[in-house]
């Protein structure tokens, strides 16, 4: 799989150049988009969630597309609207943001519950329905949100069926001191930043990477391994909501990305544990009285890690 492995250092190496310090964020988003799932990326605001999924973006030759929401926008601004042409006398479709290769979508959870829905079809089914008629998007497609804090002003929170078509989430964190000082560096010109980025690679290698992860292997003892992590989120009565099957398979599939970006053409225990916690932090919900408590998803994910036994390499391989 060092193909794999080259092309996630190309991509990564490209966007490091404005994003400094976050690797292992940078291979999280990268294995997400391998397995052409979505990715939502949560933190507080200015620490470069919007910057990181458009450097992604910008570093493959393809259609990109930015949609900023805000509470006014509408489905139509999303998935586009016919427009009636007096030379024609017809209407002509014009399409949205959405009908492209690389969406980002930035603080999706400012937009209402009902544009946020625009989206859902398009992350699940890879189409969209725009006035009875069903249109596919272009191959590959994904897409990158960023969301605010829940409890910023002006937001509406995610509906879990939503959050459960995104294939991972994660949160970027505040860079270390010296990684700050590179950020204050790179500000010594007008032009900003990601301006400078260039694309180093094309959706056609994209579409034959996401091919190989295809092909990782993955031991029936891991397999096994990863049904009983999700069982006992199923079977935790602490948690108001336990993993959905499509959280099982998107733990099958990020483990085989993991394996390929590191090099390997087969998974071990440490690649399905290293993705547990962004494949599962959105899909569990714990109940309000072990929340008030202090309990959190990520202390509960850590707590399911360490219930069940990490096969042997001997075994797992």
């Amino acid at each position: 799989m060092d193909t794999v492995s080259n092309w996630v250092k190309l991509i990564r190496d490209n966007v490091q150049q404005v994003f400094f310090g976050k690797e292992e964020a940078i291979n999280t988003v990268l294995a997400a988009v391998l397995c052409r799932g979505h990715v939502l990326i949560e933190d507080v605001p200015g620490v470069g969630k919007t910057i990181l999924g458009r450097a992604i973006a910008l570093s493959m030759e393809g259609d990109f597309k930015q949609i900023q929401c805000t509470p006014d926008l509408l489905p139509a601004d999303v998935l586009g609207v016919s427009v009636y042409n007096p030379k024609t006398e017809e209407f002509d479709f014009r399409p949205g943001p959405v009908i492209t290769n690389m969406l980002l979508v930035d603080e999706i959870n400012r937009a209402t519950p009902r544009t946020q829905s625009a989206l859902l079809e398009a992350m699940a089914e890879g189409q969209v329905s725009v006035e009875g008629k069903s249109l596919p998007l272009p191959t590959p497609f994904f897409l990158i949100a960023t969301e605010s804090p829940a409890e910023s002003e002006g937001t509406f929170p995610l509906p879990e069926v939503q959050k459960d078509r995104f294939f991972l989430s994660l949160s970027i964190g505040y860079p270390g001191g010296d990684f700050e000082k590179q950020i204050m560096n790179s500000q010594k010109q007008l032009a900003h930043p990601l301006a400078s980025i260039k694309p180093v690679s094309n959706v056609e290698a994209l579409v034959e990477m996401q091919q190989k992860i295809l092909e990782v292997h993955v031991d029936d003892v891991l397999r096994k391994y990863i049904m009983d992590i999700i069982g006992i989120s199923r079977g935790d009565n602490r948690l108001l909501l336990g993993v959905s099957p499509r959280g099982s398979l998107a733990m099958y599939r990020g483990s085989q990305a993991m394996a390929a970006i590191r090099g390997r053409d087969y998974v071990v225990p440490e690649d399905i544990k290293d993705i547990a916690i962004p494949v599962l932090r959105k899909r569990v919900l714990v109940r309000s009285e072990y929340s008030a408590r202090g309990l959190t998803e990520v202390d509960a994910i850590n707590e399911m890690l360490e219930k069940v036994p990490v096969p042997g390499l001997k075994e797992a391989v």
